[in-house]
């Protein structure tokens, strides 16, 4: 109740700031809310090359990727940084386009202008875990909080998808017409189709982590857990990894950005922390392994036809608190365990079905194609028309 409460209110102050700022003059510009920030980034990066419009980026407290490289105005969005925040409300209510990578409640109090366009960069490539509307929890939330969950995704004049199996789920979770579709693939999956850019980044990489040498890379890249927010329970166990591969492997570990933890210092020539690297695609290129669970890492990682691994201990559980795609155990592109014993076995004997990865990442990954920035931003800029009639289906 009183965390209801809290929203109102700041949603009432949200609304009240934001309605003055709107009677000041419209500039045509680009506004980016940015969680993730890496959605963002590349079709910010491509956006430059047809536009001359000024962009500005909101960076949430919870955003650690780096927009240095684009040479544009960066503003903290965040209450604890008044001026800044005020200047955040400011630029939003002043634009004409408004692109976002999560979801905002502030958006339930923003009746933006007419013609200004609010895009939806999802953070994920595709889901396994259900969200929005189709989220269990929201049975347990107040009408109140239901309206404007509904409010927020009305607010999505396009969503950008990577396949029509993410349409469909966008369509079911936030309630979206086809219309609003937009297929021009995900943006930051243009890495892996950047031949260039990669080799730059596997040495930079490898330079970074010299101390492994000649061992492979097993990156562990769990989702987050409502109750481990605070504190992140690893439930692998080191011991049994390290003891039977860090002859031949080395373990990555990245935890949900939004989760806070730590790790015990044992085995320094085994375990890697690699949370400090904001962008987990440049991960993924190095890694020759991945263990996860229900985190939307294997939409991307498929992209590289390498093999990955299911870690899925609490899997009852989390079909009951989080819900989950159907058939999950079947659906997904490699075996589902329950016990490190098991992730030991997979790994020792191969147990990996390649074909089956193939066919996973061309049915979530279709229109992810390496040029998802550059059709996207033509699509921003009504550059080609084509890519409108390409794009809009």
């Amino acid at each position: 109740m009183a965390r209801e409460i809290g929203i109102t209110l700041y949603l009432f102050v949200f609304r009240v700031i934001f309605n003055l700022f709107k009677r000041l003059p419209q500039k045509k510009k680009t506004v980016c809310v940015a969680s993730f920030g890496d959605n963002i980034f590349y079709s910010i990066r491509e956006l430059q090359k047809l536009s001359n419009e000024e962009i500005i980026i909101l960076k949430h407290s919870s955003c650690r990727f780096g927009f240095d490289a684009l040479h544009v105005k960066s503003v903290s969005f965040s209450i604890k940084h008044p001026f800044a925040f005020l200047l955040s409300i400011y630029h939003l209510a002043t634009s004409t386009t408004i692109m976002v990578d999560t979801y905002y409640g502030f958006l339930d109090v923003t009746r933006f202008r007419h013609g200004v366009r609010c895009i939806q960069l999802w953070h994920a490539a595709g889901a396994l875990k259900q969200f929005g509307l189709q989220d269990p929890s929201i049975t347990e939330r107040s009408e109140r909080a239901k309206n404007r969950f509904q409010n927020v995704y009305s607010r999505f004049d396009y969503t950008v998808v990577g396949s029509d199996e993410m349409a469909a789920t966008f369509k079911h979770s936030f309630g979206l017409t086809e219309d609003r579709i937009v297929r021009t693939g995900v943006p930051r999956t243009d890495i892996f189709f950047d031949e260039q850019e990669k080799q730059r980044i596997l040495l930079d990489l490898k330079q970074d982590f010299q101390a492994i040498g000649d061992r492979k890379i097993i990156l562990y890249a769990p989702t987050f857990r409502k109750g481990e927010l605070d504190h992140f329970q690893l439930a692998l166990d080191i011991h049994t990894m390290y003891q039977s591969l860090s002859n031949e492997y080395v373990l990555f570990i990245k935890p949900h950005p939004a989760v806070s933890y730590s790790i015990e210092e044992n085995y320094k020539d085994f375990v890697f922390d690699v949370s400090r690297y904001a962008d987990t695609n440049h991960l993924l290129l190095i890694t020759d392994i991945l263990i996860t669970d229900y985190s939307s890492i294997p939409f991307e990682y498929a992209l590289l036809e390498k093999p990955m691994i299911f870690f899925a201990y609490d899997l009852e559980e989390y079909k009951v608190t989080n819900g989950l795609i159907d058939d999950y155990e079947n659906q997904m592109p490699g075996p589902v365990v329950s016990t490190t014993e098991e992730i030991v076995d997979a790994i020792q004997h191969n147990r990996f079905d390649y074909d089956k990865i193939r066919e996973f990442s061309e049915l979530w990954n279709a229109y992810s194609n390496g040029n998802s920035s550059k059709q996207l931003a033509a699509f921003l800029t009504d550059t080609e028309e084509k890519s409108r009639e390409k794009v809009l289906v």
